[in-house]
């Protein structure tokens, strides 16, 4: 066993169950800006950053004026519940079992400041996790590269010395353009086979699943 491998996590939908929350608080955001968008093309979105979202969702050639609008109004709304956010079952036994086996754990999310202070506290494992890329870290958000490079650079391993763990096919492209081996988890509501075709090496049911199958994963102690 060796300490110089990264297990990196996006965290809303693979750590934490929010991802409803935000197809919920981003359609009320858009209703309230005049912009009616059905729940289901919001839920494919989720994963992406603010402005990335309103682009996929409403055009990047669109007027943009009440972007920041909407954004804070999506924020406001999903703030509501910062305090009751539910972490999914075994997230944090998860990663204290990979700290306990020598792997860095890092977050990767679009997450950032109160937001992703009360998704750490949700997973309540904050003694095993080395640091987090988020939103204010970055460039550019997944697809992106940055979110996935900006984790691993914090754990100080190569490509080939990480695993990624995501829910969307979002979090997969980006783990494939760093290099990283991509592993995905269906709580976040996608399909299987669209996070198999967006390059999954492995999907798992929840944290649970891949922590009860470390054996068969990319997790698994080979050297």
């Amino acid at each position: 066993m060796t300490t110089n491998r990264a297990a990196i996590f996006d965290v809303d939908g693979t750590l934490v169950d929010t991802n409803h929350l935000h197809v919920v608080t981003w359609w009320e955001a858009l209703r309230q800006a005049g912009h009616h968008v059905p729940m289901r093309e919001i839920h494919r979105a989720v994963g992406l950053s603010g402005g990335d979202l309103l682009d996929h969702l409403l055009g990047d050639d669109r007027a943009t004026g009440d972007d920041e609008q909407v954004v804070a109004a999506h924020h406001a709304l999903y703030a509501t519940y910062f305090e009751r956010l539910p972490a999914l079952d075994a997230a944090g036994d998860l990663l204290r079992t990979l700290a306990g086996r020598g792997w860095k754990i890092v977050l990767a999310t679009s997450a950032s400041g109160a937001e992703l202070s009360a998704l750490r506290r949700a997973i309540g494992a904050d003694e095993v996790i080395l640091g987090a890329a988020s939103a204010d870290d970055v460039d550019q958000g997944k697809p992106a590269p940055d979110p996935v490079r900006q984790a691993r650079e914090l754990a100080g391993v190569p490509s080939e010395r990480a695993v990624f763990v995501g829910d969307t096919v979002w979090d997969m492209e980006a783990a494939l353009r760093d290099g990283v081996t991509p592993l995905a988890v269906l709580s976040g509501g996608i399909p299987r086979a669209d996070l198999e075709g967006a390059g999954a090496q492995a999907v798992y049911r929840d944290p649970a699943d891949l922590l009860g199958s470390l054996e068969a994963s990319a997790f698994a102690d080979r050297e």
